[in-house]
């Protein structure tokens, strides 16, 4: 997910206009390819991974935000590496910038700063791979499965707390350097695009899980400004990388944590649905990330699961995000 939980405008946007060039429509699905950039409110692309045999954890996203309160696209970007060994997170920021993000398809580049994300194409016009260098990322992700919309198409409820085409590669595998170490893996890639205003309109309990049998989970529980649940959807994508709706889910919380900012985390969760009972972990508590950009604060971090998946037990690994909302003053 996408997926992340910020709103560049946390300060600039209170009350903004009307999207520059609104494509979200709840009745018409996107095309699961369409990695490229639109111009609603808000757009994210997210790649992340838990490396369990390195002991670290990652997530990268860029955020674009249109608007006709400025004569250009804001572009801002996060990084955040986790030691696990040590326990040391590292968050990095490429902050606000006005006009000098570029992004373009096809295929798709990314680029604030000395940070880019680039698709590289094969000859038959597929992805071959992706791409990223970072600050501490330098990271090729050669998908594993297709892209995929999952179902309903969108998170968020339109008329409540806006909503976000959501579109997924849930499996890549990963190979490359993080912080200099050399890595491999599975890696997550999330592309979100519509009128949801994260951390203000809309805050968020989401969830990625690539199971040991090679079925991927994606959860999400959205609530509204007030606190109030009012979106709980799952999707399931099989090894072949078809998705479709997880049925009757049910998101219990469970431990929570304090941060040192004051908000509370609902770090380890029961979860179920038709096809599932699964105990999500988290891996390590403190994963808080307090943006100086956004002013938006987000838990973001690793995850284990463990359960039975269709009768059978099953275990699996992912990532977690947990949107606080805005910062609390001291």
């Amino acid at each position: 997910m996408n997926k992340i939980l910020i709103c560049a405008a946390a300060a600039l946007l209170v009350g903004c206009a009307p999207r520059l060039k609104p494509s979200f429509d709840p009745a018409v699905a996107p095309r699961a390819d369409d990695l490229g950039p639109h111009g609603d409110l808000m757009e994210w692309w997210y790649l992340s991974g838990y490396l369990p045999g390195e002991k670290l954890a990652f997530h990268w996203a860029q955020f674009k935000v249109s608007t006709p309160r400025f004569p250009a696209d804001l572009y801002f970007a996060h990084v955040a590496v986790t030691d696990l060994t040590t326990g040391r997170l590292t968050f990095l920021e490429q902050p606000l910038d006005l006009g000098r993000g570029k992004a373009s398809y096809p295929p798709l580049r990314l680029q604030q700063g000395d940070w880019a994300f680039d698709q590289v194409m094969n000859g038959a016009g597929q992805t071959a791979r992706f791409n990223l260098a970072a600050g501490p990322l330098v990271l090729s992700a050669v998908p594993q499965k297709p892209p995929v919309i999952h179902p309903p198409g969108y998170s968020g409820v339109p008329n409540v707390t806006g909503a976000m085409y959501y579109q997924s590669v849930t499996r890549l595998h990963l190979t490359g350097t993080v912080a200099g170490r050399p890595v491999q893996g599975q890696a997550w890639l999330d592309h979100q695009w519509g009128g949801m205003a994260p951390g203000r309109g809309a805050r968020w309990d989401w969830m990625s899980v690539q199971l040991s049998g090679g079925e991927d989970l994606m959860l999400y529980r959205v609530l509204s400004a007030e606190g109030q649940v009012v979106q709980t959807f799952g999707s399931v994508v099989d090894q072949q990388g078809i998705a479709h709706a997880a049925t009757n889910v049910v998101m219990t919380p469970g431990r929570i944590w304090s941060a040192p900012s004051g908000h509370e985390y609902v770090l380890d969760w029961k979860v179920r649905a038709d096809e599932f009972d699964l105990d999500v972990k988290a891996v390590h508590d403190n994963q808080e990330l307090v943006s100086r950009s956004t002013g938006v604060t987000y838990w973001e971090g690793p995850i284990e699961v463990s359960g039975t998946w269709r009768g059978a037990p099953q275990t699996g690994g992912g990532m977690m995000e947990l949107v606080a909302g805005s910062k609390k003053p001291s």
